[in-house]
């Protein structure tokens, strides 16, 4: 079931004719993280189902759909979440808005809002927000990744192009959208070099509907959607998975982001998974291992 639905995701990204989601179980379900009555903007809370203390640390996890879908929050549990679950976190399971909903930075404007929310409203959840990990797949590793490269980035410019990254969706502002520890799972992260390892993506890509227009006609555009454009020697860690045989997402992007991010300090661990596809063999016993070893050693810090 967990290889199918990773597959799922990209292959029916635009309303998953005939499939039900999986049925899940979140302690707090579609919460609302901003104010509005969008489904874009609700989230389920998982808590551990036998509680040993108060309040969890938290993990936020992103579906990957190919910023195609607004509406995938349960897939990104049945794919990634139980095994954080079953480690002792929280695990937030977000929604946000699609490409075909708002162009970006509406995205990444989204998955901010939502973790300005859970520091807010912490006690209302039995949240330990003194540690927000943030993961995702795909699409979901672009935008965890891109969360964790902009800590305390309001605003970015490249060229004659600025985007506001944090936004004010939700409201909050007097809150962090920081995160301190990052996994990701086989997400695009320089869309200059999505086509072959060497060049962009054309009009017909995912990248292109993100930003509204072909990325050879936007450059700036281009390195303002790529987490790899925003790398420095601070923030958190990372945690970067990537199949050998990913024919999605193509394997050179975990290569460079992981090559980028160890020249800044900020690599933990890159694992190339041999025969790793686009989820399938990538998602295994091991590889969960690591990611929840990683989160937990990361939040004892």
């Amino acid at each position: 079931m967990l290889f199918a639905s990773a597959l799922l995701v990209e292959a029916q990204p635009q309303g998953f004719p005939g499939f039900q989601m999986p049925e899940t179980h979140p302690q707090y379900a579609n919460v609302n993280y901003a104010g509005d009555d969008l489904e874009a903007h609700q989230m389920d809370i998982y808590l551990p189902e036998s509680p040993q203390q108060d309040r969890y640390k938290v993990v936020v996890a992103i579906y990957g759909s190919a910023w195609f879908s607004n509406n995938m929050k349960a897939m990104t549990f049945v794919s990634l979440g139980k095994p954080l679950v079953d480690a002792g976190f929280a695990v937030v399971c977000i929604n946000h808005r699609s490409s075909a909903d708002a162009k970006f930075p509406a995205q990444i404007n989204d998955v901010k809002a939502a973790i300005r929310y859970l520091r807010a409203h912490a006690a209302d959840y039995r949240l330990d927000t003194s540690f927000i990990g943030i993961t995702g797949f795909s699409s979901g590793g672009h935008l965890a990744s891109l969360a964790g490269v902009s800590n305390d980035l309001k605003t970015r410019t490249v060229g004659s192009t600025t985007v506001d990254l944090e936004g004010t969706v939700g409201g909050n502002l007097d809150q962090s959208s920081r995160v301190d520890a990052v996994v990701d799972w086989f997400g695009p992260v320089d869309m200059s070099r999505m086509n072959n390892c060497e060049s962009v993506n054309d009009g017909r890509s995912p990248e292109a509907a993100l930003i509204g227009g072909a990325p050879a006609d936007l450059p700036d555009m281009v390195a303002l959607i790529s987490p790899i454009t925003y790398v420095k020697a601070e923030g958190p860690r990372f945690l970067v998975f990537h199949g050998e045989a990913d024919n999605v997402v193509p394997h050179c992007q975990g290569v460079y982001f992981s090559e980028t991010l160890k020249q800044a300090g900020r690599l933990a661990e890159f694992v190339s998974v041999p025969n790793g596809q686009h989820g399938p063999v990538t998602f295994n016993e091991d590889t969960f291992r690591k990611m929840t070893d990683f989160f937990v050693e990361e939040s004892k810090k």
